[in-house]
């Protein structure tokens, strides 16, 4: 049973900056991709930012050059830096985890951790 758990999320001004860190149960090898994915009030859940085996990244446009995904492989985690923080990116985030296993792809996901944004 894989486990995802995040923190960091929390109240910040318009301008400033967070790190949401995604603690693994077990190794993330086992992943093929890991992600933040976030869920505003009303809205569908997006894709924020991937990470996946050599580093290689990706980026909503609404966040590139101000979010940075990274991942530590001795820590089992992901995390999420995010600067220049907008109103907009209010939402709920959530870690994302994918493993192929058995000819399935399977999907983890954690708790989600709260990030809101003042103008």
């Amino acid at each position: 049973q894989v486990q995802l758990a995040e923190s960091g999320g929390g109240l910040v001004q318009a301008g400033g900056s967070l790190r949401l860190s995604c603690a693994a149960s077990g190794s993330i090898f086992r992943f093929n991709v890991m992600g933040w994915y976030r869920q505003a009030p009303g809205k569908q859940r997006e894709l924020v930012a991937s990470i996946i085996g050599g580093g290689i990244t990706n980026y909503a446009d609404s966040v590139k050059g101000r979010f940075t995904v990274s991942g530590d492989n001795a820590k089992n985690m992901v995390s999420l830096q995010m600067n220049s923080l907008k109103p907009e990116d209010t939402a709920v985030y959530y870690c994302n985890a994918k493993e192929p296993r058995g000819g399935i792809l399977y999907d983890y996901w954690g708790q989600g951790t709260q990030v809101t944004v003042s103008s």
